[in-house]
């Protein structure tokens, strides 16, 4: 069997590459997908072009290599092309939002209720129940928020 794929060498890259690529699929998060690819293509070439063992291997590398590079330079596009995720970051979720204050801001610190729950507020001034607030900003666990002014929405 091996004296078989010494023979032919296109089939033994077309089969280390669906081994590596086999193992890919057992969970290896993509480390083995670009040398399964790459493998692969070099099966392709030697079947093409037939190439000392030499250069095979290092035709392997190479396509490893540029696959990999190609592949890290096409996510970080694609992570600058999206908007910030502020998924499960609830402060950051409630930038924007105008909120009802059930009690008076003295020091210009309280507590505001959202949803369920309770989150400490700022302002730069006093401010008193019933006063509609937007919050500007999080820091930590505390929510800073300005008068809502009514012809801003």
């Amino acid at each position: 069997m091996m004296a078989d794929l010494l023979a032919n060498p296109a089939w033994l890259w077309l089969s280390l590459g669906g081994i590596l690529l086999a193992a890919e699929m057992l969970g290896a998060s993509g480390y083995l997908l670009w040398s399964g690819i790459a493998a692969v293509l070099v099966s392709l070439l030697v079947w093409l072009v037939p190439l000392p063992w030499e250069w095979q291997g290092l035709c392997f590398a190479m396509l490893t290599i540029l696959s990999a590079l190609w592949w890290y330079r096409w996510l970080r596009g694609r992570e600058r092309r999206e908007p910030p995720s502020s998924l499960n970051q609830r402060g950051n979720q409630l930038i924007g939002t105008t909120l009802l204050l059930e009690e008076p801001l003295q020091e210009g610190t309280g507590h505001i209720r959202v949803g369920d729950s309770s989150w400490r507020v700022q302002a730069a001034e006093n401010l008193p129940a019933g006063t509609s607030v937007t919050v500007v900003a999080v820091e930590g666990i505390t929510l800073r928020v300005v008068k809502h002014s009514s012809g801003s929405s």
